[in-house]
């Protein structure tokens, strides 16, 4: 069966590529492994050079990416354009960043000299979702890339033409050529390529469905992993915030990406008596928005990825009212083809409800009213993710210390909402998977922190020989 790509917009089939047989993922598996052992032995300096250059290749290539990501996944072009531009930021970043990153530790100085040298794992697995189809590769690839490794990717289905772009774009910039590569099959090979010994480690973005079941196959392996999960972030408005501000600040984090990131902001928990003017301020904000067309740069808010999901959002609305909720903007599916779904505001969102348990990964915002601020930091931990999160309040050392000490995710921000960072560690705790990506801490998940111990140099022999 071919591998299909559906314009979310009209509904039209963009392109199908062949699902790759059994020979080509061989040849694609002993090329990365092949690779590897070569890009191994290189320089930072030498490794230096293909990533810049592939920053450079993004920029210049932006455009015509963006309208990829526009007619595959429904971004926003204007939206794709800045996830290009972050993905050779990270690019340079790591180029500029990985040696010091990796740099050897010493622990001791002799007798015996210890030290900590990091030494890349081998050819990395890593299996990408589609709503950030150039972003979520390139956080992975630029460090790993850089640590030494090779890597694969088995890419969202519905975003292959992104896969290729990407691909392509590494050849091009100088990387060996198969050093990185691309695996057109579907998820149900996944198990196989985790077992196949030339595969060190994996990296998963996705749902907590597939992190179980990544994470079950690589833990019978013994390999490691670094997952990144669902969210569902929540977002403390305490009654001293600037509530207007932290309202608009609000809408934006919930749109982003039409509302289908990991990280947006998702669950509003607002102490009651501001949550009259927050709702209001919310409403207003999320009503702004433009939906339409994702090749018009004035669109805010494009199609969601699919109907199917587009479908089963509306079906949590759906529910969260039936169950005692109040819809204040939206909550109906528009006329007319492609997967759109407008911004939606719930309110009087309690437990037992979608709104309140489930991942929310649309345009649907949350509110849930609280008396006071220990039952507020109480309702934002009550729930399985732990990705993101943040405080609004006019307090700002109290915010911080509400951010530092009681709220349970993996980043936390105070009167904004969360982004990812290539100078930042990212990823979450709970159901939001393990392990970090970006940053130091990222770069060292896929390598061997090998502890090198030397006894000191034997003394020279003494010259015994005689002259006559």
């Amino acid at each position: 069966m071919p591998i299909s790509s559906i314009d979310p917009a009209t509904g039209a089939t963009l392109a199908e590529y062949e699902e790759m047989g059994a020979e080509a993922v061989e040849a694609r598996l002993a090329g990365a492994d092949r690779a590897f052992l070569a890009w191994r032995d290189t320089g930072f300096a030498e490794r230096e050079v293909p990533m810049r250059t592939a920053a450079r290749l993004l920029r210049e290539r932006r455009v015509a990416l963006s309208r990829r990501m526009a007619g595959e996944m429904g971004k926003p072009v204007r939206d794709g354009v800045a996830e290009v531009e972050k993905c050779a930021l990270a690019c340079e970043y790591f180029a500029e960043h990985a040696q010091g990153f990796l740099a050897r530790e010493s622990i001791a100085e002799g007798p015996p000299a210890c030290y900590v040298e990091f030494r890349p794992l081998g050819v990395v697995l890593a299996v990408m979702p589609w709503n950030f189809p150039f972003w979520q590769v390139f956080r992975f690839a630029a460090p790993a890339l850089m640590a030494g490794n090779a890597a694969v990717l088995k890419h969202a289905s519905n975003v292959s033409g992104c896969a290729l772009d990407i691909e392509q774009l590494l050849r091009d910039a100088g990387f060996p050529e198969q050093l990185f590569g691309t695996l057109l099959v579907s998820s149900r090979r996944i198990d196989a390529l985790i077992a196949d010994p030339r595969i060190r480690a994996v990296t998963l973005t996705g749902s907590v469905e597939a992190g179980r079941a990544v994470a079950r196959r690589a833990g019978e392996l013994l390999k490691k992993t670094v997952l990144e999960l669902g969210g569902s972030d929540a977002y403390v408005i305490l009654a001293d915030a600037e509530v207007e501000a932290a309202a608009a600040a609000c809408a934006r984090g919930r749109l982003v990406n039409s509302g289908q990131s990991c990280i947006a902001a998702k669950r509003f928990i607002v102490i009651e008596r501001v949550r009259a003017r927050f709702e209001e301020a919310l409403v207003e904000a999320m009503r702004a928005a433009r939906v339409g067309d994702p090749l018009r740069e004035d669109t805010q808010i494009g199609p969601m990825a699919r109907r199917e999901l587009r479908d089963a959002l509306h079906g949590q609305v759906r529910t969260s009212i039936e169950r005692g909720a109040r819809c204040l903007l939206g909550g109906s599916i528009p006329a007319g083809p492609g997967a759109f779904y407008p911004p939606t505001v719930l309110t009087q969102v309690a437990r037992g409800m979608p709104a309140y348990e489930e991942e929310m990964f649309g345009p649907v915002a949350a509110v849930i009213a609280t008396p006071d601020e220990e039952r507020a930091i109480a309702v934002a931990n009550d729930s399985i993710f732990g990705l993101g999160g943040g405080v609004f309040s006019g307090d700002y050392e109290r915010a911080q210390r509400l951010a530092i000490r009681d709220l349970e995710a993996g980043s936390v921000c105070v009167n904004a909402t969360v982004q990812s960072d290539p100078r930042l560690p990212f990823g979450g705790v709970k159901a939001s998977g393990y392990g970090r990506e970006l940053s130091r801490y990222g770069m060292r998940e896929f390598v061997n922190i090998k502890a090198i111990v030397a006894a000191p140099r034997p003394a020279p022999a003494a010259n015994t020989a005689h002259s006559e």
